[in-house]
């Protein structure tokens, strides 16, 4: 057995550990668990424990239903919100076949498959996220109700933000698990609220966002009340997004510079995802109801680039050093951030190795730019689900990234998505009825 597994299994026999979360997701980024005893920990180790793959969406079917799931050492945490003798750890998990090799098509595998690329050509990915929820009221049975918090805005205090305290909570819970949230603020949205993270490497990064929500949820409902990841709750108000900032180190520096001091390295990776990016635009932005977020309340629509411009797809921030990076503001947190972060990580990496020229910065609002918008005629993500499902079916790349039989299956799924949404009386009341309590 390796040093760090017989560390764990000191640290879980010192420190009353009972229970071990063995936490993984399905294809749409939900997350799943079986929970062991603290005693089948070795067994986990060397073997793995099985679990029914059939019963998880884009796993597996009846007749090979065997799969099994490996814990990562480096994905530690005990569940801060659990009691203090008899405690609960979670571990991410590697999804395994029986014969102990990887299964391709556990997401986990595919984005660590996205950083074994990205370190062969010398690279190592560093990704922080900026994530907006809503917190809404329950009724009396703990269901969640379409009614905010708050009317507050964009930065407001107390006693106008009533999402405060539950901020606090959050922020708390995460940096006991040594996840590091870096601000967190009321937003523009009635009962909006954002946490962003400091940058990590990109598989700690979709770990942690696993955990992020996981641990939103779990925290609203200790105090009564419900948090919302769904794209686009409200129709009149702000939807909700999943900023993606993005740098590369090489050698032990940032290759992101900002103002004149742009380096070609980074500017063919911002280019290589800037190709690409209505490709993958299905996985990030998977619902129906994604759409209606795009195009509005600083939510971009169309493939540009610029410096601090909001209204731009892509954006340099403002910063310095180590916290020099490209920011992604389309995606939305129903997405299933290892598909994402695996995709956009090899689309930057394409444009790379082709050496693609960045496309002239857009410095104006688009959101008041329809003359500029027609006479550059200024490319655009796509305009539904429908759209952006075509154009991953059609994509090389997506096709190169993704087994064939997972992206086979997703694309059946969504379809099937896309038919009822279209079939249904009210398409915006049906995706709250199927997306709202579910994410």
């Amino acid at each position: 057995m390796e040093e760090t597994q017989l560390d764990i299994l000191r640290f879980v026999k010192e420190n009353d550990v009972k229970f071990i979360r063995m936490s993984f997701c399905d294809m749409f980024g939900v997350e799943k668990n079986i929970a062991i005893m603290a005693d089948e920990l070795p067994r986990a180790f060397e073997y793995g424990i099985s679990f029914d793959a059939s019963a998880v969406r884009g796993f597996g079917n009846v007749e090979r239903s065997d799969l099994f799931l490996v814990p990562d050492c480096s994905s530690v945490s005990i569940l801060p919100w659990r009691p203090a003798h008899d405690r609960v750890m979670q571990m991410f998990c590697s999804v395994k076949n029986p014969d102990g090799t990887d299964f391709p098509e556990d997401s986990r595998y595919i984005l660590r498959q996205a950083v074994n690329r990205s370190a062969k050509m010398g690279y190592m990915c560093r990704i922080g996220t900026e994530c907006e929820f809503y917190l809404t009221r329950t009724d009396d049975n703990g269901d969640p109700l379409l009614r905010p918090i708050d009317k507050g805005g964009y930065g407001d205090i107390a006693p106008i933000d009533k999402g405060e305290d539950i901020r606090r909570s959050i922020c708390l819970a995460l940096e006991s698990i040594g996840i590091s949230p870096e601000c967190s603020h009321h937003e523009r949205g009635a009962g909006q609220n954002e946490i962003d993270f400091r940058y990590s490497d990109v598989l700690t990064a979709a770990d942690n966002f696993m955990m992020f929500k996981y641990l939103v949820k779990s925290v609203a409902a200790m105090n009564g009340l419900f948090a919302s990841f769904m794209p686009k709750p409200f129709l009149d108000d702000s939807g909700n997004g999943m900023h993606i900032n993005m740098s590369l180190v090489r050698c032990g520096k940032n290759v992101f510079k900002v103002g004149k001091e742009h380096s070609e390295t980074a500017e063919s990776f911002i280019a290589g995802i800037l190709e690409h990016i209505g490709e993958i635009t299905a996985f990030l932005n998977p619902l129906t109801n994604s759409y209606r977020r795009l195009g509005a309340f600083e939510a971009p629509r169309y493939i540009t680039w610029s410096h601090q411009n909001r209204s731009q797809l892509i954006r340099i921030p403002a910063s310095r050093g180590d916290f020099n990076r490209m920011e992604l503001r389309s995606a939305d947190p129903a997405c299933n951030p290892y598909i994402a972060f695996a995709l956009l990580l090899h689309a930057g990496l394409d444009g790379i190795e082709k050496k693609l020229p960045l496309m002239a910065p857009c410095n104006r609002n688009l959101y008041e730019a329809s003359d500029l918008i027609k006479e550059q005629k200024i490319a655009s993500l796509p305009g539904s689900l429908y759209e952006a499902l075509q154009a991953a079916s059609d994509s090389e790349l997506v096709h190169r990234v993704l087994p064939e039989n997972f992206l086979r299956k997703y694309l059946v799924r969504k379809y099937e998505e896309v038919r009822k949404t279209q079939e249904a009386q009210d398409a915006f009341s049906y995706e709250l009825e199927t997306c709202f309590h579910t994410l």
